[in-house]
């Protein structure tokens, strides 16, 4: 009976590695998403270096400048998405397979890429789902066009809802003030 427990443990401990293939098709849709973005890229400076020409009306150039922003807040939007994915891969397989030797050794990781936990992994990508709504609600404003009074009070109202989610995210991620202070007189007492 002790050796079926131990086969069906080892079975089940090693049935772990069919994270891997969320990892590959996360990574490979990470590099899509980067390459999409980057032949995005060259149209809209394909497009932008027509905006010098002497022929074109001012109509034109402003249809064009708008056109350019928006397909820069697009680009943005792509590149954000494929950090997520890389993101997502990196930590599954951190928290699965094994940890990334190279991210733990090297300063320019940041402990970005280091996933300790679920909650890590969650937090990270939290953050940059939160860009890429910031993003998509940029993009928006810039298309919707106001014509009532209602329409500036919500985009007032997103703005201040994009406010207190930025604030709420990075107030999680340093202690208060008042936990400072209450910190440094406990250690000022302890002396």
């Amino acid at each position: 009976m002790k050796f079926i427990e131990q086969l069906f443990e080892r079975v089940l401990w090693n049935s772990r590695f069919i994270v891997l293939s969320a990892v590959i098709g996360s990574l490979l849709a990470g590099v899509a998403i980067f390459y999409m973005a980057t032949v995005d890229v060259l149209y809209v400076f394909q497009h932008a270096l027509h905006y010098a020409n002497a022929d074109m009306t001012a109509e034109a150039r402003k249809a064009l400048h708008d056109g350019t922003v928006s397909h820069i807040v697009e680009v943005v939007d792509g590149y954000l998405l494929a950090t997520v994915m890389l993101i997502f891969s990196l930590g599954l397989y951190e928290l699965f397979i094994s940890d990334i030797d190279e991210a733990h050794g090297n300063k320019a990781s940041g402990n970005i890429l280091v996933i300790n936990n679920l909650d890590d992994l969650k937090g990270r990508l939290a953050k940059v789902i939160l860009m890429i709504l910031i993003v998509t609600l940029f993009k928006e404003a810039l298309r919707m066009e106001y014509q009532t009074m209602q329409d500036l009070l919500y985009l007032g109202a997103s703005i201040l809802l994009i406010a207190l989610a930025l604030h709420f995210t990075h107030a999680g991620d340093h202690p208060a003030p008042a936990s400072r202070k209450a910190d440094s007189d406990d250690s000022g007492h302890d002396h």
